[in-house]
């Protein structure tokens, strides 16, 4: 595929982030996998085709990403390096930043209104900015948090599970949950989510895959194979797991990336389901 941008040189995850990312990648292999031995089937995998790719900061251990407005933002995880950024999609550069407080491991991320909602894993704590960064206030909730995504009114989160929770964004407050399967069986280490025209697209843990999950019943309806878009060579020697979903809803792009990875791809697909 072709690079729109030349890919700038970037320094490498120091040993303490990959120490503190191999102990959190740790604790959460201990959920047990309920995928089993279930083949996806093909006819219901999503096609696309990748119409730009930009560089990604390989530092930046990416747990939450979207696209409002026109604007990129990315929430990244490790304790002492976490972190809240506004990005610039082309160049990669990271335009603001905010920093966590060194107990906190961020995580999921999502808009609503004229706010920004930022997860961490297990501190049980939201976190919440204006559009400038400016921290607001924090609100409490129960368990671990992985991804986060909104319709708009509601807020849907994972924690690793096979169970997505709807949450009132004022509160945390639970709304309702569904439990995840395909065909009958439970799908579980649900991570980033993003809310993409009417339906929960999820990456999944370990896989590098993108579900998509009808949000009333559950169930996994398409599949996206995102293996593809793995590089190699000395610039992907740090690159972890699939994880980053942004949606430009004007042009109707897909952003995808992982945790450390050197890119960003822009995905077009002809069609979306319904």
């Amino acid at each position: 595929m072709d690079r729109q941008v030349e890919l700038a040189t970037q320094r490498a995850p120091s040993f303490g982030s990959r120490l503190k990312s191999a102990l959190y990648l740790l604790a959460a292999s201990i959920l047990s996998p309920a995928w089993g031995d279930i083949a996806l089937d093909e006819s219901i995998a999503l096609d696309y085709r990748v119409i730009a790719a930009y560089p990604h900061r390989n530092t930046a251990f990416t747990q939450g990403l979207i696209f409002d407005q026109g604007v990129l933002y990315e929430s990244t995880g490790g304790y002492g390096e976490s972190a809240l950024a506004r990005v610039d999609l082309v160049s990669g550069r990271w335009l603001a930043e905010r920093r966590l407080p060194d107990e906190y491991f961020g995580e999921g991320l999502t808009v609503v209104g004229d706010i920004l909602i930022q997860l961490t894993w297990q501190a049980g704590i939201a976190l919440v900015y204006d559009r400038h960064l400016k921290p607001e206030r924090a609100l409490a909730y129960p368990g671990e948090g992985w991804g986060l995504t909104s319709d708009g009114q509601s807020l849907f989160m994972s924690d690793g599970s096979a169970t997505l929770y709807r949450r009132e964004p004022e509160s945390m407050a639970l709304q309702g949950r569904v439990e995840v399967s395909y065909l009958g069986n439970p799908v579980d280490r649900l991570n980033e989510l993003e809310w993409i025209e009417g339906l929960v697209w999820a990456n999944r843990w370990g896989d590098d895959l993108i579900l998509v999950i009808d949000p009333v019943s559950g169930d996994v309806i398409h599949w996206l194979d995102m293996s593809e878009l793995r590089g190699g060579g000395w610039r992907w020697r740090f690159a972890r797991e699939l994880n980053g979903i942004a949606y430009d809803t004007e042009t109707k792009h897909v952003l995808v990336t992982g945790k450390n990875w050197p890119d960003l791809f822009v995905l077009e697909l002809d069609q979306f389901p319904e």
